[in-house]
């Protein structure tokens, strides 16, 4: 068996043989955007990439028709590479899944000698509905992650780290219901459910005075009413509530709820509410996990932070995988620190040659990481430890 070192450099080169159709791979994903669960080409390119490399892949699974498991060897340890391939509306791979995808992709293929020379398996788990759906959370749910030593993806950013801080986040449906009158000729005869909104919001915004620093609460009005001379008899929003920790969720989820209620109270129209089956867990990043990945990604020249330089929250449902795996969520920059993530310029960023670099690191440092694993079953059983630690 070759030294560790001398195995990393095939496996660097193994990925920079593959730049070209990883990159074209990548690109076209970007250029053919689809919304959460409903990914079909993103899905189907990536199952086909992976199947002419010798892996054994299985579609629809989970009951998720665009979720997939891709195998390649049989044994310990186990380690997933997970792939995110959705868009958001109207602004397409803002988050740059493409890259995500693509690299976990192009990582398990140069991986393969890892496995061939030390053992173990290698997966590439596809997992639809990121953005919206909660895909991974279904998946954790149904055991798709269960009997895996490790789980890492590569998120694009505006900065390199090794590990994401992430808060906890529940989704709610409100609707309002009233009475719908002539908003000029009786307006006494309605009830008006868009001023029963509009007062949420209000007293929301009141709220938001009032929570923690790294709580959030924001959402938007999907339904306002059919007609200005209409007294509007629905309307209906979509609202996150995100909080660092669990406890303060459930708190902050009653005091959010409470806003709504006053204003069912003061209009008199009727509240119906639904918090999401799917709520997006707190991220547990493994540290010797997350040390791994940084020392490889700083052997590709780039300067790693441990985690974001900055104060900057989001949630992602690889909480819930880290919930159950021992897991990471790096970052690897793609756009200069004034490019907003959800922004047309960083979509623009995911499909460009800073883009492409992004893609090509991130796939070297999570095959080379895998190699570690592969080498050291001790470092496997301390990742174990630690897992079990902070649980």
């Amino acid at each position: 068996m070759k030294n560790l070192e001398a195995l990393k450099r095939e496996i660097v080169s193994a990925v920079d043989a593959r730049r070209s159709e990883l990159s074209k791979l990548s690109l076209k994903i970007h250029a053919n955007p689809e919304l959460g669960l409903r990914e079909v080409k993103a899905s189907g390119w990536l199952t086909d990439y992976l199947r002419k490399n010798d892996f054994t892949v299985e579609s629809g699974i989970c009951e998720l028709p665009t979720a997939f498991r891709a195998s390649y060897g049989n044994g310990s340890p186990a380690i997933a590479l997970l792939a995110e391939y959705d868009a958001l509306p109207k602004i397409g791979h803002a988050c740059g899944h493409n890259i995500i995808g693509t690299a976990s992709a192009g990582a398990a293929v140069a991986a393969r000698q890892a496995v061939d020379q030390l053992g173990g398996t290698v997966l590439v788990i596809g997992t639809p509905g990121e953005e919206s759906g909660g895909g991974k959370a279904i998946m954790a749910k149904r055991g798709a992650f269960d009997n895996l030593d490790a789980a890492m993806l590569v998120h694009p950013d505006i900065y390199d780290t090794a590990a994401t801080r992430t808060l906890a986040c529940q989704p709610l449906e409100v609707e309002f219901f009233g009475k719908a009158a002539h908003a000029a000729a009786h307006p006494e005869a309605g009830i008006n459910a868009l001023d029963a909104m509009l007062l949420s919001f209000a007293a929301i915004n009141s709220l938001r005075q009032h929570i923690r620093t790294t709580a959030r609460i924001h959402g938007i009005i999907t339904d306002g009413g059919e007609a200005a001379n209409i007294v509007p008899a629905h309307t209906a929003a979509s609202f996150l509530v995100r909080a660092g920790d669990e406890a303060y969720l459930e708190e902050l989820k009653q005091r959010v709820l409470n806003c709504f209620t006053g204003a069912a109270t003061a209009t008199g129209a009727r509240l119906v509410h639904r918090w999401g089956d799917n709520a997006y867990a707190l991220l547990l990043n493994n540290p010797t996990l997350a040390q791994l990945f940084r020392q490889n990604m700083q052997s590709l020249g780039r300067r790693v932070h441990l985690s974001e330089p900055v104060q900057a929250f989001g949630s992602s449902d690889m909480g819930n995988v880290s919930q159950v795996v021992p897991a990471i969520h790096p970052t690897v920059a793609i756009a200069p620190a004034d490019v907003p993530l959800h922004s047309v310029a960083f979509a623009a960023a995911a499909a460009s040659e800073a883009g492409i670099r992004g893609l090509m690191d991130a796939a070297k440092a999570l095959a080379m990481t895998v190699a570690d694993l592969a080498a050291n079953p001790e470092i496997v059983g301390q990742i174990r430890e630690e897992f079990r630690k902070s649980k």
